[in-house]
């Protein structure tokens, strides 16, 4: 295979086994994701998840690998991009207090991962954001994967450019001066509503 050629992921089942010496071992790659991703709380794999969420209520095909080098997050059937953002008042660490709630909105310049090559113009990528936020306060009970504790707040990059504000980042108040709060049902509606 040339070396400048991309690799295309296939999707894995978790019972793939590792070898060594042409011997299977006795661990599988579903034991590595237990062991790497089960903090659903964290900061990187909550991204992965709030990105995951918010494809099953767009109705985007996940039987895909994840494209991570993409210059947003989905691509909804009718070529919507989005730009998924989360945020959680809790966190894995030790707290003294909850978070504050800002979500990052920065231009950035895209990258193709099949050329290799950067844009020069830093813009925002996406056609939308949709800002998760896991809204559960109470560390005994935080459950990622029950969407009752989520909330999720959709803006065109239009709204988002027009904002007069910060052009890096949106705090909840921002927020919720600009769109409503709403729940994983009304995601997909939601962005209709805003994108048609």
């Amino acid at each position: 295979m040339p070396l400048y050629k991309r690799i295309n992921a296939s999707l894995k089942t978790g019972n793939e086994t590792f070898t060594f010496n042409q011997d299977n071992l006795d661990f599988q790659l579903i034991d590595f994701w237990k062991w790497s991703v089960s903090d659903l709380v964290s900061n990187a794999t909550r991204g992965r998840l709030a990105e995951f969420i918010v494809a099953k209520a767009l109705g985007i095909n996940t039987d895909n690998v994840r494209d991570e080098w993409q210059a947003y997050d989905l691509i909804t059937p009718g070529n919507i991009k989005i730009e998924v953002k989360s945020a959680s008042y809790i966190q894995s660490w030790h707290q003294k207090e909850l978070s504050k709630i800002s979500f990052s909105i920065k231009k950035s310049r895209s990258w193709d991962a099949d050329t290799n090559i950067q844009s020069k113009e830093s813009k925002r990528q996406a056609d939308a954001y949709i800002f998760a936020l896991l809204k559960h306060t109470d560390k005994d009970t935080i459950n990622p994967l029950n969407l009752d504790q989520w909330v999720f707040y959709v803006l065109t990059t239009e709204e988002i450019n027009n904002y007069p504000r910060s052009q890096h980042s949106i705090t909840l108040k921002s927020l919720e001066k600009l769109t409503k709060c709403i729940d994983y049902y009304s995601i997909k509606n939601e962005l209709h509503n805003k994108t048609k």
